[in-house]
């Protein structure tokens, strides 16, 4: 292998590491909208209010007693599962990566919970600024994730597939699979509760399909800054290696 060949793969090496790294970024942001949706108590975003109505259910012994973030992991990898069975010798083995954004995309919002439990919204201006921001983070998150180009995110994999199958735009098909979710855990809510769990399925909720929306398609044109940032892989190597150098050199000087 000669060197330009070596050099080429570290190239695509280090592109990739530093793609995902941002796309990592990207997944914080929007589990962190995610889980101030969830603190504010006037509904959570579509893509976690079916897990957050099983993860309320777990202590009532009707379904395992799993996290947010554990019954997300879960419906990923469902959703992932329903598009090899729609698609299947079509289906690309790449979409497989989408396993583990869906994983870290949960295990995140567990980290996010975690990191404000101490967060309490017990007033309604608290309750609306929490919503707000929480949409907010989420629509800039989401933006971000796009912009990376790497795998979807599982919600919008199956969206992608169905769009493909019936050969009907992809914006109403997501909001077909949007308004499934939000169904489902109404339902759920009836059968583990007998009643609609408002802090789950609310107002806030409504808000969340509305404007997060809103928020990525006016973000979308202002992130010229956010594709150099992406694009500065040559940069970022050689800030590595001059990292890297610098301590050798001050571990060799304590010697």
């Amino acid at each position: 292998m000669n060197s330009t060949t070596t050099t080429s793969l570290r190239e695509k090496a280090i592109s990739f590491l530093w793609q995902h790294l941002l796309l990592l970024l990207s997944l914080y942001l929007m589990t962190l909208g995610v889980v101030l949706c969830v603190k504010s108590s006037l509904g959570s975003s579509v893509i976690s209010s079916l897990p957050f109505v099983f993860s309320l259910a777990g202590p009532t012994g009707c379904v395992p007693e799993w996290t947010i973030g554990g019954y997300t992991i879960a419906m990923n990898f469902i959703l992932v599962l329903c598009q090899i069975l729609i698609l299947r010798r079509k289906f690309d083995p790449t979409q497989l990566f989408q396993l583990v954004i869906g994983f870290v995309f949960g295990w995140l919002i567990d980290l996010n919970m975690a990191l404000t439990s101490v967060l309490e919204c017990t007033t309604l201006p608290a309750q609306l600024l929490a919503q707000l921001a929480g949409c907010t983070i989420m629509g800039v998150g989401i933006a971000f994730e796009v912009r990376c180009g790497s795998v979807t995110m599982p919600g919008e994999g199956i969206s992608i597939t169905i769009s493909q199958v019936t050969n009907r735009p992809f914006a109403k098909i997501k909001i077909w699979v949007d308004t499934t979710l939000v169904v489902l855990a109404v339902a759920c809510s009836y059968l583990f509760f007998g009643h609609w769990q408002w802090n789950v399925i609310g107002i806030g909720t409504l808000f969340a399909m509305l404007y997060v929306g809103l928020m990525v398609k006016w973000i979308a044109p202002h992130l010229g800054w956010f594709d150099r940032l992406l694009a500065y892989r040559p940069g970022f190597r050689r800030y590595l290696f001059g990292l890297a150098r610098l301590l050798y050199r001050r571990g060799g000087r304590k010697e």
